[in-house]
């Protein structure tokens, strides 16, 4: 099967993020060897690859990225019980569903553009999809934008927000033996733990979907010694929430957790995108045969797009709860579905 073996022939070509030359230089000779409707543009180690021109229908992006965040074991996956087993097996399963395309040319009735592109794994302000979208004028006359993520055939509507925040947390140095001579780093950090410890999710519905508020601690890097108190204690806290809530906000509520006992550093801001879920492109998406409807918990590029004034949705065949493992997974009974899928949709617009 021809799909099938565009997984496989993508997931053996490794490409950690930053290091995706070698799979963008494989894209590049397979689709130069194409008859594109215009020609192929490459910006770094990404490639824009015109489908169709002239349809009169709407102008839409297909959007998936070359790298993968755990590079796993490398030389490839493999097919075991009717999956694809592997790294990259769900991340590259979109951009097998574009390479499809490409080679296959099912009937369309829209101006279909096709956009690999490098570093998805570093938001957007870090993927070279902003470079792609600030160099390149046609694309940001696109009507619509469907990116390619693993979301078990699903719909996913809209894009969660995200905040990284650093904690830092100040003390004075004594000897532990004597602990009341210095002041304590660590133990600075216990009300503002015992908050997030407590802290539970808080919905937030928009056009019928649900995201969810979460905040946890991440990671925590303080001390120096077995007998020395603290001086200091750096905290990262990752804050997500639904479209209702935006940056701002998120600053807000993460300065008030400190509230003066330490101080906040912002290392990361992602808005969200809301979901859109009225629009023509999306409703007939939904129609056509998708497992479900949605909200993105998580931040992808949708909201990239909805900073462009891009409407975009997520789909796609691989198993989310896989994505970044090192055996991710895709059924290639939902790989063979979401091409039917595809299909029906680009079929179906006017």
């Amino acid at each position: 099967m021809k799909l099938l073996d565009n997984l496989l022939w993508l997931c053996k070509i490794p490409s950690p993020s930053g290091e995706e030359r070698l799979l963008a230089d494989e894209l590049d000779q397979r689709l130069a060897a194409l008859p594109l409707a215009s020609s192929l543009r490459r910006y770094g180690n990404s490639l824009v690859a015109p489908l169709s021109r002239g349809s009169g229908g709407p102008r839409v992006l297909l959007v998936g990225q070359l790298d993968v965040a755990n590079p796993g074991q490398r030389g490839g996956a493999r097919v075991e019980n009717n999956r694809v087993l592997g790294a990259g097996a769900a991340e590259k399963s979109g951009l097998c569903l574009m390479l499809d395309l490409a080679e296959r040319r099912p009937p369309v009735r829209a101006d279909i553009t096709l956009v690999f592109h490098a570093r998805g794994e570093c938001g957007f302000d870090g993927s070279e999809l902003r470079l792609v979208m600030a160099k390149d004028a046609e694309l940001r006359d696109a009507d619509f934008a469907l990116v390619l993520k693993p979301t078990d055939n699903k719909l996913q509507l809209g894009s969660g927000g995200s905040t990284h925040a650093t904690l830092a947390f100040a003390g004075r140095t004594a000897h532990s033996g004597l602990p009341g001579a210095g002041v304590n780093a660590i133990h600075k950090f216990a009300r503002v733990l015992s908050h997030l410890a407590a802290f539970e999710p808080v919905p937030d519905v928009v056009d019928g979907l649900t995201w969810y508020e979460t905040m946890s601690a991440t990671s925590a890097h303080g001390g120096r010694a077995g007998s020395v108190v603290p001086d200091q204690l750096e905290v990262n806290v990752h804050h997500t929430f639904g479209p209702s809530t935006d940056s701002h906000t998120s600053q807000e509520r993460l300065m008030a957790l400190v509230d003066r006992v330490g101080a906040v550093r912002f290392e990361e801001l992602s808005e969200p995108a809301p979901p859109n879920r009225s629009h023509a492109l999306i409703a007939a998406l939904e129609q056509s045969g998708v497992q479900g409807v949605e909200a993105r918990q998580s931040w992808t590029e949708v909201a990239g797009f909805a900073a462009l004034r891009i409407p975009a949705a997520n789909f796609g065949p691989g198993a989310e709860r896989t994505m970044h493992a090192q055996n991710e997974v895709t059924e290639i009974a939902e790989l063979e579905r979401a091409q039917t899928i595809l299909d029906r949709w680009l079929a179906s617009m006017k």
